[in-house]
């Protein structure tokens, strides 16, 4: 099943998705209550609305399905790493540290946009860049979950493009900190939220899910990947997330950036130019996904801010003078 949330008419609506539109539950009823009511009641819920009438997607604005508590965001694709390795800090390979464990840091929920909203360039920023990745959707609260458990709180899935500022990143990086300002823009999540249960069909026999996952810009097509190259399968995510501390309902966690051209800096750093070149204003990145669909936003002109005041130097004074 597909839940959407979405605004038509002043008003925010959430519903299940058909060939025939979208079908709207009851008011008030929000798709992050459906998950954390848990699958089968959801499925119930669904089921129910789908009896009644449906709105033509063309007629609404679609938002992110849900509002997500937080956002996680994994690296667990090693042909990623190996390609903005190079661009970000110009070294070739992978650090042993990425095979130990996976790798997340937390972006930021109150950025989240719809699969088809505009999306600003980032105040400062010349080098900007999308991330193709899917996301998986916590479905039941837990603490230091084994894989094997993690696999039952998977509510379900949808299409995640990390909007990335590459020279705010690479700054923020060279501090060992980050990345923060370089990420925190947006976030698309869209176009909607697909259960589990529809996605179990493409599981491959290692526990991956072999989702085809495509991003074009202006209709050129830029890269093209599997899900199922990631280096782990979302449950053990979940479970390292969850480890030592909690993960609760509607806590979204992203794959990480596929690739094969999952992202421009994975192709500068492996060709060693800006070939395609960052995001322009007027830019269309469209994002499709196997099983799940597809996104498509627009880059936009940003805010013109002052430049940012640099720190002063440490005062070399230890003590008040009189």
């Amino acid at each position: 099943m597909r839940f959407a949330t979405w605004e038509a008419d002043g008003r925010v609506r959430a519903g299940v998705v058909s060939d025939a539109g979208l079908h709207e539950l009851p008011a008030r009823t929000t798709v992050l209550d459906l998950v954390r009511a848990g699958l089968p009641a959801a499925l119930e819920a669904g089921a129910e609305a789908l009896r009644g009438p449906a709105v033509p997607v063309s007629e609404v604005r679609l938002l992110p399905p849900l509002e997500a508590p937080t956002v996680r965001d994994f690296v667990a694709f090693e042909e990623h790493v190996e390609g903005v390795r190079k661009a970000i800090d110009g070294v070739a390979g992978v650090v042993e540290e990425w095979y130990q464990a996976p790798t997340f840091y937390f972006t930021n929920p109150y950025a989240l946009v719809g699969a088809h909203d505009d999306v600003a360039v980032p105040p400062g920023s010349q080098r900007f860049d999308f991330e193709l990745e899917v996301a998986v959707v916590v479905g039941r609260d837990g603490a230091s979950l084994s894989p094997e458990a993690a696999r039952e709180h998977v509510f379900g899935y949808t299409v995640l493009n990390d909007w990335s500022a590459r020279d705010l990143q690479a700054r923020e990086m060279r501090v060992n900190l980050g990345p923060a300002k370089g990420k925190d823009s947006a976030t698309t999540l869209g176009p909607w939220l697909v259960t589990a249960d529809e996605l179990e069909p493409y599981r491959d026999e290692e526990g991956f899910l072999a989702l085809d996952m495509r991003v074009s810009v202006n209709g050129t097509g830029v890269g093209q990947d599997l899900l199922s190259n990631m280096g782990w399968p979302f449950e053990e995510l979940i479970s390292y997330a969850s480890r030592g501390t909690r993960v609760r309902a509607g806590d979204v966690l992203g794959s990480g950036t596929c690739g094969n051209g999952g992202c421009l800096a994975e192709l500068w750093g492996r060709r060693g130019e800006s070939a395609p070149p960052p995001l322009r204003p007027g830019d269309v990145v469209e994002m499709t996904v196997e099983g799940i669909g597809t996104i498509r936003n627009r880059v936009v002109e940003g805010a013109d801010l002052p430049p940012v005041r640099a720190a002063r130097p440490r005062p070399r004074t230890r003590t008040r003078t009189a």
